[in-house]
Protein backbone atom coordinates (compact mmCIF):
# COMPACT_ATOMS: atom_id res chain seq x y z
CA UNK A 1 0.00 0.00 0.00
CA UNK A 2 0.87 3.33 -0.79
CA UNK A 3 0.17 6.96 -1.60
CA UNK A 4 -0.89 5.51 -5.07
CA UNK A 5 -3.67 3.19 -3.43
CA UNK A 6 -4.49 -0.51 -3.23
CA UNK A 7 -3.34 -2.85 -6.67
CA UNK A 8 -5.02 -5.16 -8.23
CA UNK A 9 -2.79 -8.38 -9.65
CA UNK A 10 -2.33 -6.84 -13.25
CA UNK A 11 -1.00 -3.43 -11.85
CA UNK A 12 1.10 -5.14 -9.16
CA UNK A 13 2.61 -7.74 -12.12
CA UNK A 14 3.33 -4.42 -13.79
CA UNK A 15 4.95 -2.61 -11.22
CA UNK A 16 7.20 -5.64 -9.68
CA UNK A 17 8.13 -6.97 -13.11
CA UNK A 18 9.23 -3.47 -14.22
CA UNK A 19 11.21 -2.93 -10.74
CA UNK A 20 13.08 -6.70 -11.62
CA UNK A 21 13.93 -5.85 -14.98
CA UNK A 22 14.90 -2.49 -13.58
CA UNK A 23 16.91 -3.75 -10.73
CA UNK A 24 18.82 -6.84 -12.67
CA UNK A 25 20.09 -4.65 -15.37
CA UNK A 26 21.20 -1.65 -13.55
CA UNK A 27 18.95 0.09 -15.02
CA UNK A 28 18.80 3.73 -13.31
CA UNK A 29 21.41 4.90 -10.76
CA UNK A 30 21.23 7.92 -8.16
CA UNK A 31 20.24 11.43 -9.86
CA UNK A 32 18.74 10.07 -13.10
CA UNK A 33 17.06 12.42 -14.96
CA UNK A 34 14.87 10.32 -16.57
CA UNK A 35 12.49 11.11 -20.23
CA UNK A 36 9.72 9.32 -21.03
CA UNK A 37 8.62 9.18 -24.48
CA UNK A 38 4.72 9.45 -23.92
CA UNK A 39 2.76 8.92 -27.39
CA UNK A 40 -0.58 8.90 -25.09
CA UNK A 41 -0.91 5.09 -26.33
CA UNK A 42 -1.79 2.39 -23.60
CA UNK A 43 2.17 0.80 -23.64
CA UNK A 44 4.05 4.66 -23.06
CA UNK A 45 1.08 5.67 -20.85
CA UNK A 46 1.07 1.88 -18.34
CA UNK A 47 4.88 2.69 -18.34
CA UNK A 48 4.37 6.31 -17.14
CA UNK A 49 2.36 5.06 -14.45
CA UNK A 50 4.70 2.61 -13.43
CA UNK A 51 7.34 4.95 -13.06
CA UNK A 52 6.00 7.18 -11.61
CA UNK A 53 4.93 4.30 -8.77
CA UNK A 54 8.74 2.59 -8.56
CA UNK A 55 10.01 6.62 -8.31
CA UNK A 56 8.58 6.24 -4.42
CA UNK A 57 9.61 3.18 -4.36
CA UNK A 58 13.34 3.96 -5.47
CA UNK A 59 15.64 3.73 -2.72
CA UNK A 60 17.85 6.61 -4.23
CA UNK A 61 16.11 9.71 -6.06
CA UNK A 62 14.96 9.93 -9.76
CA UNK A 63 13.28 12.80 -11.66
CA UNK A 64 10.84 12.01 -14.33
CA UNK A 65 9.94 14.11 -17.14
CA UNK A 66 7.52 13.40 -19.77
CA UNK A 67 8.45 13.99 -23.81
CA UNK A 68 5.27 14.22 -25.92
CA UNK A 69 6.21 14.36 -29.47
CA UNK A 70 2.69 14.82 -31.50
CA UNK A 71 2.94 13.42 -35.11
CA UNK A 72 0.26 15.93 -36.60
CA UNK A 73 -2.56 14.34 -37.57
CA UNK A 74 -4.14 15.45 -34.57
CA UNK A 75 -2.85 18.64 -33.30
CA UNK A 76 -4.98 18.88 -29.84
CA UNK A 77 -4.59 15.01 -29.16
CA UNK A 78 -2.65 15.36 -26.08
CA UNK A 79 -4.86 17.81 -24.35
CA UNK A 80 -5.89 14.64 -21.71
CA UNK A 81 -1.66 13.84 -21.22
CA UNK A 82 -1.25 17.48 -20.66
CA UNK A 83 -4.33 17.49 -17.69
CA UNK A 84 -2.98 14.19 -16.19
CA UNK A 85 0.85 15.28 -15.59
CA UNK A 86 -0.60 18.63 -14.17
CA UNK A 87 -2.98 16.12 -11.76
CA UNK A 88 0.23 14.10 -11.30
CA UNK A 89 2.95 16.64 -10.52
CA UNK A 90 5.42 15.56 -13.45
CA UNK A 91 7.29 18.11 -15.47
CA UNK A 92 6.62 17.37 -19.29
CA UNK A 93 7.89 18.98 -23.26
CA UNK A 94 5.16 18.31 -25.71
CA UNK A 95 5.02 20.09 -29.18
CA UNK A 96 3.32 19.12 -32.32
CA UNK A 97 4.98 18.33 -35.36
CA UNK A 98 4.39 17.50 -39.17
CA UNK A 99 6.33 14.14 -38.97
CA UNK A 100 3.21 12.62 -39.75
CA UNK A 101 1.73 13.80 -42.30
CA UNK A 102 5.55 14.17 -44.06
CA UNK A 103 6.06 10.63 -43.61
CA UNK A 104 2.89 10.12 -45.87
CA UNK A 105 4.19 12.98 -48.74
CA UNK A 106 6.22 12.60 -51.21
CA UNK A 107 9.37 13.48 -49.73
CA UNK A 108 9.12 9.95 -48.11
CA UNK A 109 9.76 7.73 -51.04
CA UNK A 110 11.74 5.25 -49.90
CA UNK A 111 10.99 4.11 -46.76
CA UNK A 112 7.67 2.84 -44.99
CA UNK A 113 5.50 6.26 -43.33
CA UNK A 114 6.04 4.44 -39.73
CA UNK A 115 10.05 3.94 -40.26
CA UNK A 116 10.19 7.50 -41.43
CA UNK A 117 7.99 9.12 -38.61
CA UNK A 118 9.94 7.24 -36.13
CA UNK A 119 12.93 8.21 -37.27
CA UNK A 120 11.98 11.54 -37.20
CA UNK A 121 10.39 11.65 -33.21
CA UNK A 122 13.22 9.83 -32.62
CA UNK A 123 16.01 12.65 -33.28
CA UNK A 124 13.41 15.28 -32.05
CA UNK A 125 13.52 13.05 -28.57
CA UNK A 126 17.40 12.95 -28.83
CA UNK A 127 17.44 16.34 -29.30
CA UNK A 128 15.38 17.24 -26.47
CA UNK A 129 17.25 14.88 -24.09
CA UNK A 130 20.36 16.79 -24.69
CA UNK A 131 18.34 20.24 -24.33
CA UNK A 132 16.83 19.09 -20.96
CA UNK A 133 19.91 17.54 -19.96
CA UNK A 134 18.46 14.05 -19.17
CA UNK A 135 20.43 11.25 -18.64
CA UNK A 136 17.89 8.58 -19.63
CA UNK A 137 15.14 8.33 -22.39
CA UNK A 138 12.32 5.78 -21.73
CA UNK A 139 10.54 3.62 -24.12
CA UNK A 140 7.43 1.71 -23.29
CA UNK A 141 7.97 -1.27 -25.60
CA UNK A 142 6.46 -4.73 -23.80
CA UNK A 143 7.42 -8.70 -24.09
CA UNK A 144 5.27 -8.62 -27.49
CA UNK A 145 7.35 -5.75 -29.20
CA UNK A 146 10.49 -7.67 -28.28
CA UNK A 147 9.10 -10.92 -29.75
CA UNK A 148 7.98 -9.38 -32.71
CA UNK A 149 11.08 -7.27 -33.19
CA UNK A 150 13.25 -10.98 -32.87
CA UNK A 151 11.31 -12.56 -35.05
CA UNK A 152 10.84 -9.57 -37.33
CA UNK A 153 15.04 -9.36 -37.66
CA UNK A 154 15.50 -12.84 -37.95
CA UNK A 155 13.35 -13.29 -41.37
CA UNK A 156 14.04 -10.02 -42.76
CA UNK A 157 17.53 -9.36 -41.21
CA UNK A 158 19.04 -12.77 -40.61
CA UNK A 159 19.58 -11.52 -36.51
CA UNK A 160 18.87 -13.37 -34.11
CA UNK A 161 18.20 -10.18 -32.05
CA UNK A 162 15.11 -8.58 -30.08
CA UNK A 163 15.07 -5.24 -28.06
CA UNK A 164 17.79 -3.89 -25.72
CA UNK A 165 15.96 -3.51 -21.87
CA UNK A 166 18.85 -0.95 -21.52
CA UNK A 167 21.70 0.73 -23.87
CA UNK A 168 24.36 3.39 -23.56
CA UNK A 169 23.66 6.28 -27.13
CA UNK A 170 26.29 8.97 -27.72
CA UNK A 171 28.88 7.37 -26.29
CA UNK A 172 27.45 6.95 -22.58
CA UNK A 173 25.86 10.24 -22.43
CA UNK A 174 22.58 8.92 -22.45
CA UNK A 175 21.21 5.48 -21.65
CA UNK A 176 17.91 4.66 -23.61
CA UNK A 177 15.67 2.05 -21.27
CA UNK A 178 12.73 -0.06 -21.96
CA UNK A 179 11.82 -0.64 -18.29
CA UNK A 180 8.22 -2.48 -19.16
CA UNK A 181 10.09 -5.06 -21.41
CA UNK A 182 8.92 -7.70 -19.43
CA UNK A 183 5.15 -7.19 -19.41
CA UNK A 184 2.83 -8.86 -21.75
CA UNK A 185 0.47 -6.67 -23.73
CA UNK A 186 -2.66 -8.56 -22.22
CA UNK A 187 -1.32 -7.51 -18.64
CA UNK A 188 -0.69 -4.02 -19.64
CA UNK A 189 -4.29 -2.97 -21.34
CA UNK A 190 -5.83 -4.70 -18.08
CA UNK A 191 -3.84 -2.70 -15.52
CA UNK A 192 -4.21 0.73 -17.98
CA UNK A 193 -7.72 0.15 -17.77
CA UNK A 194 -8.04 -0.18 -14.21
CA UNK A 195 -6.11 2.68 -13.62
CA UNK A 196 -8.54 4.56 -16.10
CA UNK A 197 -5.33 6.28 -17.91
CA UNK A 198 -6.90 8.87 -20.63
CA UNK A 199 -5.57 6.49 -23.75
CA UNK A 200 -6.65 8.34 -26.83
CA UNK A 201 -6.93 7.05 -30.16
CA UNK A 202 -4.09 6.49 -32.68
CA UNK A 203 -5.11 7.98 -35.69
CA UNK A 204 -2.46 7.66 -38.16
CA UNK A 205 -3.18 5.81 -41.46
CA UNK A 206 -0.79 3.18 -41.61
CA UNK A 207 -2.02 1.79 -37.89
CA UNK A 208 -2.21 -1.80 -38.00
CA UNK A 209 -1.00 -1.82 -41.54
CA UNK A 210 2.34 -2.49 -40.98
CA UNK A 211 5.16 -5.19 -41.32
CA UNK A 212 5.24 -5.57 -37.52
CA UNK A 213 1.68 -5.89 -37.73
CA UNK A 214 1.65 -8.98 -39.97
CA UNK A 215 4.49 -11.04 -37.60
CA UNK A 216 2.61 -9.86 -35.08
CA UNK A 217 -0.53 -12.17 -36.30
CA UNK A 218 1.75 -14.64 -37.63
CA UNK A 219 2.73 -15.46 -34.41
CA UNK A 220 -0.53 -15.42 -32.33
CA UNK A 221 -2.02 -17.95 -35.23
CA UNK A 222 1.24 -20.58 -34.34
CA UNK A 223 0.61 -20.24 -30.49
CA UNK A 224 -3.35 -20.04 -30.62
CA UNK A 225 -4.14 -23.30 -28.95
CA UNK A 226 -0.92 -23.47 -27.04
CA UNK A 227 -0.42 -20.93 -24.24
CA UNK A 228 2.85 -22.78 -23.31
CA UNK A 229 4.31 -22.22 -26.92
CA UNK A 230 3.95 -18.49 -26.00
CA UNK A 231 5.29 -18.56 -22.43
CA UNK A 232 8.27 -20.40 -24.07
CA UNK A 233 8.82 -17.48 -26.88
CA UNK A 234 8.33 -14.98 -24.52
CA UNK A 235 10.84 -16.39 -22.04
CA UNK A 236 13.63 -17.50 -24.45
CA UNK A 237 13.63 -14.02 -26.50
CA UNK A 238 13.34 -12.37 -22.90
CA UNK A 239 16.09 -14.02 -21.27
CA UNK A 240 18.73 -13.29 -24.10
CA UNK A 241 17.88 -10.15 -24.41
CA UNK A 242 18.78 -9.34 -20.68
CA UNK A 243 21.80 -11.86 -20.79
CA UNK A 244 22.62 -9.45 -24.03
CA UNK A 245 22.38 -6.03 -22.22
CA UNK A 246 24.40 -7.20 -19.07
CA UNK A 247 27.19 -8.42 -21.54
CA UNK A 248 27.26 -5.33 -23.41
CA UNK A 249 27.28 -3.20 -20.49
CA UNK A 250 30.04 -4.85 -18.98
CA UNK A 251 31.85 -5.24 -22.23
CA UNK A 252 31.28 -1.45 -22.30
CA UNK A 253 32.35 -0.39 -18.61
CA UNK A 254 35.55 -2.18 -19.43
CA UNK A 255 36.29 -0.51 -22.35
CA UNK A 256 36.00 3.24 -20.48
CA UNK A 257 38.00 1.68 -17.79
CA UNK A 258 40.85 0.67 -20.35
CA UNK A 259 40.88 3.70 -21.61
CA UNK A 260 41.01 5.38 -18.86
CA UNK A 261 44.03 3.72 -16.84
CA UNK A 262 45.53 3.75 -20.91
Amino acid sequence: MGSWGKLTFAQKQCVSATGKLMQNTGMVWPGARIGLAVSGGVDSFLMLKVLKIRQAIMPFPVELMVLHVNPGFDPHSHAPLVQWCQDNGISAHMETTDFGPRAHSEENRKKSPCFYCSMLRRKRLFELCRDYNLTHLAFGHNADDNVVTYFMNMTQNGRAEGISPSEPFFDGKLQVVRPTLLLDKKTVIKAARQWELPIWENTCPSNGNTKRSDIHEWLRLAWRDNRKIKNNIFNAVSRQQIDLTRKKSLDYLCSKLLSFLT
